[in-house]
């Protein structure tokens, strides 16, 4: 059997991890056009990727990229230092143009005999869960997904983000924290070797109404996990990753939250503005996060500085 990499491989020295997104598609080209900078060239986005994998990566313990869009770029030019593990999305995305993902499937190029994998540490799938009648389908993929990850000898990152029905939209009973869960209930035990989670309540709320949220979320989860930032409000993101990590959380995987506000604007933001969210956003997983191999030693959660 293929050996899989423990998480270590994109891990912070304390166990945490605080790694960074930038696997968008179409919703990046919409994000270019809302900035007022017009629809882009294929290559403008990729131009963007790699910036950001060039000033985040140093800063990260984990980067995320998709096939289509600088994948190997950052590969063969080795953007990343040896302490940023690479993470390739392999989801297929159904979705219109300027409009959410409606739907995923598993991309063919992962599964085709001789994947070239050289460099992944491992790979993500995000996963569209409803309460349909797509819903064991959905439970099917994300089990395939695992299966071939593990048998190709990388991790597996699997990101299930929910949505309502028409019927639980127009019947105004739509509970989002309840909904993500019932999602995690469903498929963390399905053995990812990390889930990746919405924040509940999108971030809002008290801090302490915030934190709570987040340790009914980590009772429903089995193994580590992190939260995203799609659906949280930028400002609101860091408190968001603070809450989590006081749950149980062991990080965040987020993009939006980092570059969404220097889109189509000069690169000089990233290093102005993203680096530092990044940098604080790294501080509070050394600080809070649990390890993702579990409880940390009693030393550290006194804060003697064991997380590195």
């Amino acid at each position: 059997m293929t050996r899989v990499p423990t998480l270590d491989a994109l891990a912070r020295p304390g166990g945490g991890l605080a790694m960074v997104a930038m696997d968008q598609r179409e919703s990046l080209r919409t994000m270019f056009d809302q900035a007022g900078a017009g629809r882009p060239e294929t290559s403008e986005l990729i131009d963007f990727k790699l910036e950001v994998a060039r000033r985040l990566g140093p800063f990260a313990s984990g980067f995320l990229i998709d096939r289509e869009l600088g994948f190997e770029d950052v590969r063969r030019d080795r953007l990343l230092p040896e302490t940023c593990g690479l993470i390739l999305a392999v989801d297929a995305l159904e979705q219109q143009m300027g409009g959410p993902v409606e739907e995923t499937a598993l991309d063919p190029a992962f599964l085709a005999d001789g994947s070239d994998l050289d460099g992944v540490a491992a790979v993500k799938l995000l996963v569209i869960w409803r309460r349909d009648q797509r819903r064991e389908q959905r439970v099917e993929l994300a089990r395939d997904f695992i299966e071939a990850a593990r048998a190709r000898g990388v991790l597996s990152v699997l990101e299930p983000v929910v949505r309502p029905t028409a019927a639980e939209q127009d019947g105004g009973g739509w509970d989002l924290n309840a909904a993500i869960r019932e999602a995690a209930e469903e498929l963390s035990i399905l053995g990812p070797s990390l889930y990746k989670a919405q924040v509940p309540s999108a971030g809002e709320g008290e801090p302490a109404e915030l934190e709570d949220a987040c340790r009914e979320l980590d009772d429903a989860i089995t193994g580590p996990w992190v939260v995203l930032s799609q659906g949280v409000r930028q400002d609101r993101f860091p408190a968001a990753v603070e809450a989590a990590c006081r749950a149980g959380a062991s990080g965040f995987l987020a993009g939006r939250a980092l570059w969404s506000d220097v889109v189509g604007q000069p690169r000089t933001g990233l290093a102005e503005r993203s680096v530092p969210r990044l940098e604080r956003l790294v501080s509070i997983v050394d600080e809070h996060a649990r390890p993702w191999w579990g409880e940390p030693a009693p030393a550290a959660r006194q804060g003697d500085g064991a997380n590195g």
